[in-house]
């Protein structure tokens, strides 16, 4: 049975042409996930920092007003309730974050064995 999908993936070779498509778009992904990654992280340091911030005037005086962007629209809120917001948003960011670390390993995984696949061996231009 193992024999039968070998031969099946050997039938199913791709072109010079599709192997360095494939080899690009694989390269794309795993950066375009990196990258998205990326900005969530800044976000949740920025959540973070303000999430400090305003812990501090919450034990101080949490009735005391402040703004947050929503939307596009600026809104005025007590501080009591936009720190459980701000912490809602804030874990919310790390599970995407974690979720698209999980694409990242798998997206990789898939390019290394498609690389070993393939044969591929990268030309290091300098």
């Amino acid at each position: 049975m193992a024999t039968a999908a070998a031969k099946a993936k050997q039938t199913a070779r791709l072109s010079d042409q599709e192997v360095q498509t494939t080899y690009t778009r694989f390269q794309s992904e795993i950066q375009a996930l990196a990258g998205k990654m990326g900005e969530l992280e800044s976000e949740a340091e920025e959540h973070e920092l303000v999430l400090s911030t305003l812990t501090e005037v919450l034990q101080e005086d949490p009735g005391r007003k402040c703004f947050r962007l929503i939307g596009g629209v600026l809104v005025e809120r007590t501080v009591k309730d936009v720190v459980p917001a701000l912490r809602t948003n804030r874990d919310g960011i790390k599970q995407v974050i974690i979720n698209l670390a999980e694409q990242y390993k798998s997206k990789e995984t898939e390019f290394h064995e498609f690389i070993r696949e393939y044969n591929i061996k990268t030309v290091n231009r300098s």
